[in-house]
């Protein structure tokens, strides 16, 4: 296993996020676990790194080995950066679902384009304690890499609806028939309790991110169907697992080598904090922050002019 600093010989492009019952990735080339340290604190697991599709990918269980973590206690901070350290450009993440629409069957898949945030005691960036940025998260996905899994699963002959809004959740308990109802109606799509904090940071870090969602059930509104649980899950997600790798696969190797969207540079117009920053915060956020840490011309002092000498004067 390579730790830091073997960390920053590594070059990884893609980041892949497996979430329940994606614990691995079959299939990656010279496969090598990486352990990575953050000014957050340590990832879920090593990140598994390898080649797939010709291409340099870093896979990383979301809930850890063993499926040890659950939703509130992930470092989705450490998680995100760990990515950055290791050079990701572009992170997809897979994750379990439950059903909020007759229509979107469990065994389909999902690639939302909207989020709605119901946590509660999740780090929601990482910024404060001295730099102030407030990035947009009108469209929390990247439209290009959204539409490069929409494609993949389309190949892959799965049954894809192409958006809809996910709604996250702090659980680790599922919803209340109430609950579940209320969330109806709303018109959400999918019900997950994942995706928030990491589109926010994601975006924070100037990464792409987009989720493929794995629905497993029907959540709780459904009367027809027995309430949700964690059997009726897994036995779903084993049967999704093969799809879900063969969409994530295809979507490797269909993505462009060069970003077209906006979300390399989320930063520019976010950050509200003046350079020069705090060295404190210089330390914590510098791979975030270094191309925005120069002062700009209205921040930095005119010199002063030196008076003409008077003719004759001494040099």
């Amino acid at each position: 296993m390579l730790d830091s600093p073997a960390v920053q010989k590594i070059k990884a492009e893609i980041g892949i996020i497996g979430g329940s019952g994606l614990y691995d990735f079959p299939g990656l080339q010279s496969p090598r676990d990486v352990r990575v340290r953050t000014p957050f604190g340590s990832p879920s697991a090593p990140y598994r790194v390898g080649m797939l599709e010709g291409r340099c990918v870093a896979f990383l269980a979301r809930h850890g080995i063993g499926h040890r973590v659950q939703p509130s206690e992930i470092n989705v901070r450490a998680n995100i950066h760990g990515f950055r350290q290791l050079g990701v450009t572009r992170v997809i993440s897979a994750s379990a679902v439950g059903s909020m629409r007759e229509e979107i069957e469990p065994l389909h898949l999902l690639v939302p384009d909207q989020l709605i945030d119901r946590t509660v005691s999740r780090p929601m960036s990482f910024f404060g304690s001295g730099i102030v940025a407030h990035v947009s998260l009108a469209d929390p996905f990247c439209s290009v890499l959204r539409e490069a899994l929409i494609q993949a699963g389309h190949k892959a002959g799965a049954r894809v609806h192409a958006r809809g809004t996910y709604l996250c959740i702090e659980g680790p308990q599922f919803s209340t028939r109430a609950e579940s109802d209320l969330y109806r109606s709303w018109g959400v799509e999918v019900i997950g309790m994942t995706n928030f904090p990491e589109a926010r940071l994601a975006r924070e870090a100037e990464l792409c991110y987009s989720t493929l969602a794995l629905v497993t059930d029907y959540d709780c509104w459904r009367e027809t169907e027995d309430a949700v649980s964690v059997d009726a899950v897994l036995s779903n997600l084993k049967r999704n697992a093969d799809t879900a790798v063969r969409v994530i696969k295809q979507t490797v190797r269909a993505l462009p080598a060069e970003r077209s969207c906006g979300c390399s540079r989320a930063l520019a117009t976010a950050l509200i904090t003046q350079p020069p920053f705090p060295a404190a915060a210089k330390r914590r956020l510098g791979l975030l922050i270094r191309p925005y840490d120069k002062p700009s011309r209205a921040a930095t002092p005119a010199r002063r002019r030196r008076p003409a000498r008077a003719a004759g004067a001494r040099r």
